[in-house]
């Protein structure tokens, strides 16, 4: 996976890459909105339409077979294609054919934009030219020595990933096919599991290896004094680093910047688990039919109806050069629908159910949520309901536009207790998350005064409470949701310093009605 933009960096690489490979190597280019039949292969659909009988094609990675396929713009690459090319790739077959390649994503992405994790995780180098200039690619590799031959590289491997926070299995997996590359035909050596771990390792690091503690000094009891004996090798002082340590450090220096920033700071790593909009947007072939345009039926939903009726005038013409059909369809008479999409929206209410005051914060959300339930019937659009009170987070009412179930739900609501605020953010994201994968548009409402005083832990204290939930504020902001923070106390900024670090918009309505707040969701929303 390389991160660049497009521009001469990127294509000195892509172009030293190819000069590398052997004459002949095929080298594929994916677009982004490819079909299912031509990346896997299928039905030829202008030659059997011009021949009269079925005509199999070849899709594009099994012509890859054996060489490298290029995917632009990685990050929009819609979920449905990233799941066939990681299917391709375990398998080494696309529909019965061989399809035996490498792949190459070129990640175009700007902020929370990455590459779906189901594909990056299968790649063994994760690399950043965003950084180097045009000068720089000219350099050369320097050349390192093997170093001492290892007895269990396998282990170490596992020992670093361990250390640097990488679950996944593929990432040693991916690491020790790197070191083993490296050596050739001689054993593996430590400079090799420095590399390989710097190349596999630490670009999917999740956190930094803890340090040592240092053991407890007790007074040792007075010795009895003993004849001198011939020093012995295991009483030599230790060296200042063992080989762990300096292999620890090697692959610590090969962090990418950035994400050392992260893992300094202890911030959480998101991962997009969705493409980006276009490729949304291409792959969703669902909506109201409008009309009809020339297209490719395999990029959406043939109409018959309009291919007939594009067909129908050219009927004389083409049967006068010598057809013998009595119907004649070419590529250029096929039509395919225009489907209008509605995007529905989930607004998820989190509610602050702590406190002395919750009887009537609970009761302006009720009503809130049930006017704006109301309205979602007619608009086919949902709600949902997420309290945090005590020392957690409860999803009270999933995402809904049954009033009989939100009613009985929000009926049942209690109140009380602590505030863990970072806790009911992040249900609320994960909320929010879920039905955004699903195809619908989330939107949050936080309704608190902000005064956080329960950490995720569950152990008071506002100070780490405090932190916890600004951090939770800024995880939502990264996940780029839309949210509108409702200030329900009476006085304070500390919902306004959630809000300003959700990037959400600040109301402040600690005596309205719950008519009140329904016409502040829908204007802010």
């Amino acid at each position: 996976m390389v991160r660049a933009p497009p521009g001469p960096v990127r294509e000195r690489w892509l172009e030293a890459l190819r000069d590398g490979l052997p004459p002949g190597t095929p080298w594929r280019c994916l677009p982004t909105g490819i079909g299912d039949d031509a990346l896997l292969g299928g039905l030829d659909l202008a030659a059997t339409l011009a021949a009269g009988r079925p005509v199999a094609r070849a899709g594009l990675l099994a012509e890859a077979e054996g060489g490298i396929v290029v995917v632009p713009m990685a990050e929009r690459l819609p979920p449905g294609t990233a799941s066939r090319l990681a299917a391709a790739l375990d398998t080494g077959t696309a529909s019965g054919r061989p399809a035996r390649f490498g792949l190459i994503l070129l990640d175009e992405g700007e902020g929370d934009e990455t590459v779906a994790e189901t594909l990056a995780d299968r790649l063994a180098f994760r690399i950043d030219l965003s950084g180097i200039g045009p000068a720089e690619t000219r350099a050369d590799p320097p050349d390192s020595e093997p170093g001492a031959p290892v007895s269990d590289p396998v282990g170490d491997l596992c020992a670093l990933a361990e250390a640097f926070g990488v679950a996944s299995l593929r990432g040693p997996i991916l690491a020790a096919r790197v070191a083993r590359r490296l050596a050739g035909d001689r054993p593996i050596g430590r400079n090799d599991i420095v590399t390989a771990a710097r190349l596999v390792l630490a670009p999917r690091a999740t956190r930094l290896p803890a340090p040592e503690e240092p053991a407890p000094e007790t007074e040792a009891p007075p010795e009895e004094p003993r004849a001198e004996s011939p020093p012995d090798a295991a009483s030599e002082p230790a060296a200042a680093d063992t080989p762990d340590d300096v292999v620890l450090e090697a692959v610590r220096a090969a962090i990418p910047p950035h994400l050392l920033d992260q893992l300094l700071a202890g911030g959480p790593r998101l991962t997009a688990a969705k493409a980006g909009r276009v490729g949304q947007a291409a792959a969703s072939r669902t909506g109201r039919p409008i009309g009809s345009r020339r297209g490719d039926p395999r990029r959406g939903r043939l109409d018959l109806l309009g291919t007939l009726r594009a067909a129908a005038p050219w009927q004389t013409i083409r049967r006068g050069e010598g057809e013998t059909r009595r119907l004649v369809v070419r590529r250029d008479d096929l039509r395919i629908r225009i489907l209008k999409q509605r995007t529905e929206t989930t607004t998820v209410f989190c509610v602050d159910a702590s406190g002395s005051a919750a009887l009537e914060r609970l009761a302006e959300a009720k009503g809130a949520v049930e006017l704006l339930l109301a309205e979602a019937y007619v608009r086919r659009d949902r709600v949902a309901l997420v309290a945090f009170r005590g020392t957690g987070a409860e999803l009270i009412l999933p995402p809904t536009r049954s009033l009989t179930r939100a009613k009985r739900g929000l009926s049942g609501l209690p109140g009380g207790g602590g505030t863990p605020l970072a806790s009911g953010i992040d249900a609320a994201v994960a909320v929010a998350l879920g039905v955004r994968r699903g195809g619908s548009r989330p939107a949050i409402v936080l309704l608190t005064d902000g005064r956080a005083n329960v950490a995720r832990s569950g152990e008071g204290g506002r100070t780490r409470a405090g932190a916890e939930a600004l951090q939770a504020a800024r995880t939502l902001r990264a996940a780029g949701l839309p949210a509108l923070v409702v200030d329900t106390g009476s006085r304070g900024e500390e919902a306004r310093r959630v809000a300003e670090a959700m990037g959400a918009r600040y109301l402040k309505l600690p005596r309205l009605e719950s008519g009140d707040i329904s016409a502040a969701v829908r204007a802010a929303l």
